[in-house]
């Protein structure tokens, strides 16, 4: 009677174990029901978006490249007189020179920042934590033209107008709230076991983390850098309000000058959009890689 019983509750508990497919067989079907659907229904749309995005662009492009007066909506002749214009002309050099130290500091300031609160908020707990990881979110829907009067203030009282030290220090501020949340996202991934390990090994704390746990971010703190630099790239408030003379502004605030009251010159203004343009280009197509990873970064295989 015994193992009639027991037979009775093996067939019981084993029943449903036969009415749900393996995880191999729900991926096949799940292939199955994608290749199903017709090629067309992917690629039109695909190739609808990329016409709204890339059109935009090529007639940037064949404006900057195009002689004054010209018509013709193909890309030639060729002229470089407008990217010589606004490079030599316009001081578009000396705003490529900003552009880049503003964009270069701010990512070595945020992530470096980023990287130490996020490690503090992934493996430590104090009583703040929660309050303060809301405040972070909260942050994030104050729009950054309320607060330029307050650090205009501050600026002023520091002497810190008209130099890029001030922008620098406004856009890491607004960068660091949401990649302060990122980076502690990616560390609290990372299992703590490998930290503890290394301390077991002698190592201390900070070169535990930057033998084992540094490594395995790389693909965040890349993604997180890359959104700070393009970021500040971009932003044109910040270095509008805080600085005033002609050599200090950026590649945003010199577009804007091209645009004139009575009139504007197209190709110059297309020019300088392509030179500005170029370095995020550039940025993107080398960390692709990274930033699409960066998303699942801290995944660790057993």
């Amino acid at each position: 009677m015994t193992a009639a019983l027991a037979e009775k509750h093996t067939d019981t508990v084993a029943e449903p174990a036969r009415d749900t497919p393996p995880p191999t067989v729900r991926r096949r079907r799940r292939e199955r029901a994608f290749d199903d659907v017709p090629r067309w229904q992917i690629y039109v749309p695909l190739g609808i978006y990329l016409l709204f995005t890339l059109i935009p662009f090529y007639w940037m492009f064949l404006f900057a490249v195009r002689p004054t007066g010209s018509t013709s909506l193909m890309p030639w002749p060729m002229t470089g007189e407008h990217f010589s214009k606004v490079w030599n002309e316009r001081s578009f050099a000396v705003f490529f020179q900003n552009s880049m130290i503003v964009g270069v500091c701010t990512l070595i300031a945020t992530t470096l920042v980023a990287l130490a609160g996020g490690y503090a908020l992934a493996r430590f707990d104090f009583r703040i934590k929660n309050g303060f990881m809301l405040a972070l979110l909260c942050s994030q829907f104050i729009p950054g033209a309320l607060m330029l009067v307050p650090l205009f203030e501050i600026f002023k009282n520091l002497q810190m107008i008209n130099s890029l030290g001030s922008v620098v220090i406004a856009e890491t501020v607004f960068q660091l709230p949401l990649s302060i949340i990122l980076i502690s996202g990616f560390i609290k991934n990372v299992p703590a076991t490998l930290e503890e390990a290394a301390w077991v090994d002698g190592c201390s704390r900070f070169r535990a983390f930057c033998a084992v746990v540094l490594p395995l971010l790389r693909p965040g703190l890349i993604a997180v850098g890359s959104f700070a630099f393009v970021h500040s790239w971009n932003h044109f408030l910040f270095a509008l309000m805080f600085l005033s003379e002609q050599d200090k502004q950026t590649i945003p605030v010199g577009l804007n000058t091209l645009i004139g009251a009575d009139s504007v010159d197209l190709g110059a203004l297309a020019a300088g959009g392509v030179i500005a343009a170029v370095p995020v280009v550039i940025v993107f197509a080398f960390i692709q890689k990274w930033l699409i990873t960066g998303f699942s970064a801290g995944a660790v295989k057993g």
